[in-house]
């Protein structure tokens, strides 16, 4: 995308801001939807499954609460959500945005569940289901790069699933999206999947946003659902399986890969360290992926031990453990 075209696309999102402000309604929930469940929680809100009653469909409805989010963050996420909507692997967002007394609310289409919930801890994903998400995941992520849009919050449970063998996943949750080359601050919690140029920054550092970022994280959901396992806890200097992988990075002749790593195949390690590299400006893109689909990423090694004990692996980065950040929701400052 040259400059040109991401001005325009700057151009486009602020006018969508702006006119969804100037129409926000004022809705009675109980008046206009029947609430049949919770999907899902977080310190940002809630997310329940709606029957319009004029109409009688079903939805997901996304409650941002008031009092912690402010009026732009709402109309960013809803705004950039319909612009990417038209995806076939992003999920689908209607044109239904409304306020409550308490909330900001907007409607999203329904999905079965989201990745985390087939990851078997020390195990992972199947591996054709992987490469299914793979190519899914990177058609997303490309559709978004190409439109100057950087996602900054991938991880399973930001991938919706449709069917449980993963043929139709779609990328959700834009509530840290912003246009490359944004400055934004550090976030309050470095996750496994945070990129090291964020997890370095002070409290008063800034960063400018580039697509690298989501090539990390998607590296690293990769990994995560091939092995069960996160490749470390943070990415820094101080893990030591992070510290193990960057020797190694540097120089592979030397230096071994952590024991994680030993499942998978030589096609799909190197596969992720083109992803997962500590320095950004060096990351391939997203579509690495669709270079790799003919060779296996799961060693043979790994389906002889599906059904034995793997206690010998570094259990601090084990996923049963660890793994719940359901109710970790960040906001961009």
């Amino acid at each position: 995308m040259n400059l040109n075209q991401r001005r325009r696309s700057e151009i486009h999102l602020e006018e969508m801001l702006l006119l969804t402000a100037q129409n926000l309604p004022e809705v009675e929930v109980k008046d206009n939807y029947t609430i049949l469940k919770e999907l899902g929680n977080g310190s940002y809100g809630q997310v329940l499954l709606a029957m319009n009653q004029s109409q009688g469909n079903l939805m997901a409805l996304k409650f941002m609460q008031k009092n912690i989010t402010d009026l732009q963050v709402f109309l960013g996420e809803y705004c950039i959500s319909l612009i990417l909507a038209a995806h076939p692997c992003i999920i689908g967002t209607f044109g239904i945005a409304f306020q409550t007394d308490s909330h900001y609310v907007f409607a999203q289409e329904l999905a079965v569940d989201n990745l985390f919930s087939l990851m078997k801890p020390q195990i992972g994903v199947p591996e054709m289901a992987v490469k299914r998400c793979a190519i899914q995941i990177s058609s997303a992520l490309e559709y978004m790069h190409l439109k100057g849009l950087v996602h900054r919050d991938i991880k399973p449970e930001n991938i919706l699933i449709f069917d449980r063998e993963c043929r139709q996943v779609k990328l959700t949750d834009f509530g840290l999206t912003c246009p490359k080359g944004t400055s934004v601050e550090s976030l309050s919690e470095n996750l496994p999947y945070t990129a090291p140029e964020m997890c370095k920054l002070g409290a008063s550092d800034r960063l400018i946003v580039q697509t690298s970022l989501d090539v990390w994280s998607f590296g690293v959901l990769l990994f995560c659902i091939l092995t069960g396992y996160f490749p470390w806890n943070s990415a820094v200097p101080t893990d030591k399986n992070y510290s193990d992988y960057t020797k190694w990075h540097r120089s592979s002749r030397i230096f071994q890969l952590p024991m994680q790593w030993k499942v998978l195949t030589t096609e799909a390690v190197e596969m992720l360290r083109k992803m997962l590299v500590p320095e950004p400006t060096k990351r391939c893109t997203p579509n690495e992926v669709m270079n790799c689909l003919k060779t296996p990423w799961k060693s043979h090694l790994e389906n002889k031990n599906q059904n034995t004990s793997r206690g010998k692996l570094d259990n601090s980065n084990y996923l049963g453990d660890r793994l719940d950040n359901k109710n970790i929701r960040r906001r961009a400052r």
